[in-house]
Formats: C-alpha cells, sequence, structure tokens
C-alpha cells in the first residue's frame, strides 16, 4: 500500500503574530514553524499502517525552501520519501491542484492529511482534492483501519460518531481521534540523522491560477479590562451585564 501525507507548513501557536505592508503581508520574521497539528495525527496513523501492514510513506507540501525543515521532520519520524511542490500555497484550490498532479503521477492507494491547517482553518483541501480525483473522502476521521483494498472509518458528526465502510483509494482527514495525542511521536537522533539521507524530491508546479486573493488581515480586538464583582453583590452584578455587557 503507497501512503501519501500531506503536511502544512504552519506558524507554532505560541508564536507571536504580526502583519507588515498595512496589514497585506504575514511577517514570517521570528516566527517557529512546524507540522501542522492535524496532519501529525495522520502522520502517525500512516506509520502505523507502515510498522503493520509494510505501507510506504510519502509525504508532500506545496511551498517554497523553507519548507523543507517541516518535511524533513516528518522523514525524522519514519516517511520514506518526501515530495515539495516548489511554489507558494496561494490558495486552497491551488493547493489542491498541485498535489492532485503528485497524487496521479505517482498512484497512491491512501491520501492522509489533517481536516484544516491551524493558520487558516480553510478546512478545504481535502474535499477538492477528493473531487479533482474522484477519490472516496472521510473527513472529521478519528479511526482509520484498512483490510487489503477496503477500508473501515469513523467519522466525528454532531452529537456522535459514523462508521463508514469504502474501497481504495481513499483520502481521509484526520483529527485528534485517529490517533492519540500521547502517539505522536517526536524523532530521536537516529531518526533525524537518517532523515538527512532520505530523498527529498522537489517538483515544478502545474500551470494553474490562484483563484483568490488575500485582501487584508486584521488581529482581533485586545479583550477589554476585567471587573471584579464581590459575589455577594448580586445587584451590581445584574446592573453590569444589563447596562455594560447589554447581555440581559
Amino acid at each position: 500500500m503507497k501512503i501519501l501525507v500531506c503536511i502544512s507548513h504552519v506558524p507554532d501557536t505560541t508564536s507571536k503574530i504580526n502583519f507588515t505592508e498595512d496589514g497585506t503581508k504575514f511577517d514570517a520574521n521570528g516566527v517557529q514553524f512546524v507540522i501542522n497539528p492535524y496532519d501529525e495525527f495522520a502522520l502517525t496513523r500512516a506509520m502505523w499502517f507502515k510498522e503493520k501492514q509494510g505501507a510506504t510513506v510519502t509525504v508532500a507540501s506545496v511551498g517554497s525552501a523553507l519548507v523543507e525543515p517541516t518535511l524533513r521532520k516528518a522523514l525524522a519520524i519514519g516517511a520514506d520519501d518526501a515530495v515539495r511542490v516548489d511554489s507558494e500555497p496561494f490558495d486552497g484550490y491551488y493547493v489542491a491542484k498541485q498535489l492532485s498532479e503528485v497524487i496521479k503521477t505517482e498512484g497512491y492507494d491512501l491520501v492522509l492529511m489533517g481536516k484544516e491547517s491551524i493558520d487558516y482553518n480553510g478546512g478545504m483541501v481535502p474535499g477538492m482534492l477528493a473531487e479533482l480525483l474522484g477519490f472516496n473522502f472521510v473527513n472529521a476521521c478519528i479511526g482509520l483501519d484498512i483490510d487489503n483494498n477496503s477500508a473501515s472509518a469513523i467519522r466525528e458528526i454532531d452529537g456522535g460518531k459514523e462508521v463508514l465502510k469504502c474501497s481504495l483509494p481513499l483520502i481521509a482527514a484526520g483529527q485528534k481521534g485517529m490517533v492519540e495525542e500521547k502517539d505522536l511521536r517526536i524523532p530521536n537522533m537516529r531518526g533525524i540523522m537518517m532523515a538527512r539521507k532520505k530523498p527529498l524530491k522537489v517538483v515544478a508546479p502545474v500551470d494553474f491560477s490562484a483563484t483568490t486573493t488575500t485582501v487584508r488581515y486584521e488581529k482581533p480586538e485586545a479583550k477589554g479590562a476585567c471587573k471584579l464583582v464581590d459575589a455577594t453583590n448580586i445587584d451590581e452584578l445584574i446592573q453590569l451585564l444589563h447596562n455594560e455587557a447589554k447581555v440581559i
């Protein structure tokens, strides 16, 4: 079984985010980038298939050379090789189109990725990719097993879970539950050294124009001052909720 894990190169959630050029450009100075956390669940599940069922695991990302350390980390965790599409990830449709060409060329049986990236939270790429390729698709996946050419998946729905069965090829967009957080892997020294020797192929993007343009970024408004009310002063609390917060 050939597995492709799609990796997003995203800012660490602890990074301080700023914008330049009057809010039109993201300022990457001083920002630590990591594997998208949702993609880490997918990568860890792929490693399970590699160890238990002898699957081969490739990781892929759309981006400049700046994303290569993130791909190398995935290789250090245990992926066999990596592919980088040499282009900026302009929007979700553009990324899906570029990844679809990689998948068509290499013929993967199973494509795993996170349900969304934590920077833009678009959640578009998995579904678009499935439509472009004509693959079966499971979103919000919290469990996945493969038996020969058949897949059994569990996905999260409002108020419960849904069990699905389908054939490969399949795209599964995962989240916490596909594996547990305690099962996520940290590269060890041996893995880091081996990752340096593993192949990382750079491919040219296909000719395709982005369909959306970012006009401006804005930060959320700063939180206002917090007023403390004595627990016994119910009248003041009601007055503040009614006249200032206007929630009653």
